[in-house]
């Protein structure tokens, strides 16, 4: 229904802030990573918005910027998580770490999380794992891609059918110095047929 809202933050408190647009005061429930990010903002803002209405009312969670959102839409996604235990994650976990506890299958990291049990943070990884796949690989952080060559064999093998993961473990383990993309493609081919 809405997609973003821009306007101007004019309250914070815990677990929620109020966004001005049009003299029209937004109540919006948001994470700490967004609270944080919206506390240094001058001026007006662009706040990612997903409304969710039940028969109790309508809720507004806002965003600071989208993959924030889009990982939040991933984790309502699974079974017995809802928006208020999704911000609860995102509140606990910056969405980049959130990204690389779920493609390392971290599961202390998430069950830790207070409200998440273990069986939980287990359905969460294991619904999650391929749901990664869909983001950047750049937002796993820590990833660094050696070259363009490895970024393009990546590309292809993820088109093949591998996680993003897989993929550049593959592409690491097959990589020489002034390998192309061919080369680490076809070398990780044949590793997989091992």
């Amino acid at each position: 229904m809405y997609n973003y809202i821009i306007g101007k933050v004019t309250d914070m408190s815990d677990g929620l802030f109020v966004l001005e647009n049009n003299n029209i005061g937004y109540e919006i429930f948001a994470s700490n990573y967004t609270l944080r990010t919206l506390e240094h903002a001058d001026g007006e803002v662009k706040v990612y918005i997903f409304y969710h209405q039940k028969e109790d009312g309508v809720s507004l969670y806002g965003f600071c910027d989208k993959n924030e959102k889009d990982i939040f839409l991933k984790l309502i996604s699974v079974s017995g998580v809802g928006p208020k235990g999704a911000m609860a994650i995102l509140s606990n976990i910056k969405p980049d770490d959130l990204c690389k506890v779920i493609a390392k299958q971290d599961l202390s990291a998430l069950s830790s999380v207070k409200g998440v049990g273990k069986k939980t943070a287990e359905r969460l990884l294991v619904e999650l794992k391929d749901k990664v796949n869909v983001l950047p690989l750049e937002v796993l952080g820590d990833i660094k891609l050696e070259n363009n060559e490895m970024e393009d064999a990546c590309e292809v093998l993820v088109s093949l059918g591998l996680t993003k993961m897989e993929a550049l473990k593959l592409a690491r383990e097959s990589y020489k110095q002034g390998d192309s993309a061919e080369d680490i493609i076809s070398k990780s081919l044949f590793l997989m047929k091992k």
